[in-house]
């Protein structure tokens, strides 16, 4: 029995490890994205980011020979992922690039409560009063950060809340999706909305696509390398220690983001921050933890 013990144990903590790592890798992609945007257009940011990416997952599916295209791919909930992951993807870089990267990153860690809740109401998962309580005491915590009403209020910080709800609604119709459909082609089609979101909305913008330079380059390099390991990271993660373990360490991203806010685009922490902080954090760990005993709330 111990010996059992001590190699889930170990695989507890390799899977939280790779979580971890995960995290900070979407960090620092978030952080090349916001320089980028500093001096190329979005559009060509996202289209160039998804072009990556999808030719990395499409190798990736030729090496394990797996075919790029399955029927299942055309069903109703890729459709709908596609959509939310084009909502996703696009408002919440928009978020990362318009407004401090530490406000964005905190508003994306409400994504769990929300897919809670979808769960609850779309496919009658069990939720029971506390955890609605943590559910709605986290985006309680988003509406301090984002503090409507009051004097710095800003609307730009919708952007991050459309894309975390837009990443919600993702997930929501990841779980709905065929079970046929790989992780592989998963990331292969969530490249391609990008290409998709960077596309709309350089048409809307209408700003020239330019050449990028040497630094430039360099930078998207590093989104790219970022964001492919971070997703192939998670995906590890996920699938080396028990699921309940290692999800709570997807709030080290915060940590992460705010860091490097602070050291890199000489943001601050205010009082609403920290306390909005709290609140999701601590918000999303209980729902873990109710979930973890396997019984209604």
């Amino acid at each position: 029995m111990s010996s059992i013990s001590d190699l889930d144990r170990k695989a507890n903590i390799t899977g939280s490890l790779w979580m971890i790592a995960s995290m900070a890798a979407f960090a620092i992609e978030d952080s090349f994205f916001k320089t980028l945007a500093q001096t190329m257009p979005i559009g060509q940011v996202l289209m160039l980011f998804g072009f990556g990416g999808a030719c990395f997952f499409a190798a990736t599916a030729r090496v394990t020979r797996q075919p790029i295209f399955v029927p299942e791919v055309l069903s109703v909930q890729m459709g709908i992922r596609a959509v939310f992951e084009v909502i996703g993807r696009l408002f919440y870089i928009l978020a990362v690039a318009l407004i401090p990267l530490s406000t964005a990153t905190v508003i994306l860690q409400a994504t769990p409560l929300v897919v809670v809740a979808g769960a609850s109401i779309l496919f009658g998962e069990q939720v029971g009063w506390r955890r609605w309580s943590a559910i709605i005491i986290g985006l309680i915590g988003v509406v301090i950060i984002i503090q409507p009403g009051a004097e710095g209020f800003s609307m730009l910080s919708l952007l991050a809340v459309i894309g975390m709800f837009g990443l919600a609604g993702r997930d929501l119709a990841s779980r709905a999706a065929p079970a046929s459909i790989s992780t592989t082609l998963f990331g292969f089609y969530g490249f391609l909305t990008v290409i998709i979101a960077g596309a709309l909305y350089g048409l809307w913008q209408g700003a020239a696509f330019i050449v990028p330079n040497l630094t430039e380059s360099l930078y998207l390099l590093g989104a790219l390398g970022a964001g492919v390991f971070a997703y192939s990271a998670l995906m590890k993660a996920m699938r080396t220690g028990e699921v309940s373990a290692v999800t709570p360490f997807r709030y080290t991203r915060l940590l992460f983001g705010i860091a490097l806010g602070l050291l890199f685009f000489r943001e601050s922490l205010s009082l609403s921050m920290m306390i909005g902080s709290a609140l999701i954090v601590t918000s999303g760990l209980f729902i873990l933890w109710r979930g973890k005993k396997r019984r209604p709330a």
